[in-house]
């Protein structure tokens, strides 16, 4: 019987011998191979990237993202930066500009209306035509109109389309090619020290409420930059040769949106 006993014992304790040694081979080898999601987050940190208004490096899944610039915040990417460029627009870059004269600052912002080809916008997504006309890139096979423009250099600061998408094409630090032959209080040559903004319309259709509301937007920006702005329309600048924004820009619903004083408005707020 004992003979039994110790038998059974010896079987026991062996058992348990070679189970406590496959115990630490299994643990020595957890312990010497990291998990492949472990290797791979120790392999592959995180792409840094620079914010385009204050230039902080920050990783990426912590940044605002707009075509293939970074922002750090809100603030940042709603602002107009040290170089002129406002963050969430769509930049589209114009040959079309040159500097401002030494120590001259916008302090105007003029309003006017565009279309292209005229009264394209209501049958269909016209923008890209005053985009590339802005980039004289303009297709002159696409409409008899365009033939008759294509030779001619200007620009804007800035196009606010039908659907309120604001696109920028030359800084606010340098002089856009918009107002022509202009005089404003006496002053000539107002693409000197203004800022063009182009509304995609005409002068028979009314704007649209995106539009407005943009326009405010972008407004609030400027006179951060420059709070003794001024705003008038094209035709107040060059009457004889223009009449945009037009009778159906609503002078009223531009000043409650923005908050601007009558003293900015030096033309009123009635429809011209």
């Amino acid at each position: 019987m004992l003979k039994w006993l110790l038998l059974i014992a010896g079987i026991v304790l062996s058992c348990l011998w070679f189970k406590d040694k496959k115990q630490a081979k299994a643990v020595k080898q957890e312990t010497a191979t990291p998990k492949p999601a472990m290797a791979k987050a120790v392999s592959e940190p995180e792409a840094m990237v620079l914010c385009e208004f204050c230039k902080v490096h920050l990783p990426t899944s912590d940044a605002l993202v707009i075509e293939d610039r970074f922002y750090c915040s809100k603030e940042h990417l709603y602002a107009i930066d040290g170089r002129g460029w406002l963050g969430d627009a769509l930049w589209r870059i114009s040959p079309n500009q040159d500097v401002r004269p030494e120590n001259i600052m916008p302090d105007l912002a003029v309003v006017h209306h565009i279309s292209l080809p005229p009264g394209g916008f209501k049958s269909q997504v016209s923008s890209q035509y005053i985009i590339d006309f802005f980039q004289n890139n303009l297709d002159t096979s696409v409409h008899p109109y365009f033939e008759e423009i294509a030779s001619q250099k200007v620009s804007s600061h800035f196009l606010i389309t039908r659907a309120g998408k604001l696109i920028q094409f030359v800084s606010t630090q340098n002089k856009a090619w918009h107002a022509g032959v202009s005089s404003f209080l006496g002053r000539e040559k107002c693409n000197d020290f203004s800022i063009g903004i182009e509304l995609e319309g005409d002068g028979d259709t009314v704007f649209e409420e995106p539009q407005y509301q943009a326009l405010a937007k972008l407004m609030a920006e400027l006179n951060k930059m420059n709070p003794q702005l001024q705003v008038v329309g094209h035709s107040d600048i060059a009457p004889e040769r223009k009449t945009d924004p037009g009778k159906l820009f609503d002078w009223k619903k531009f000043q409650k949106a923005t908050g601007i004083s009558s003293e900015k408005l030096p033309f009123g707020l009635d429809s011209r």
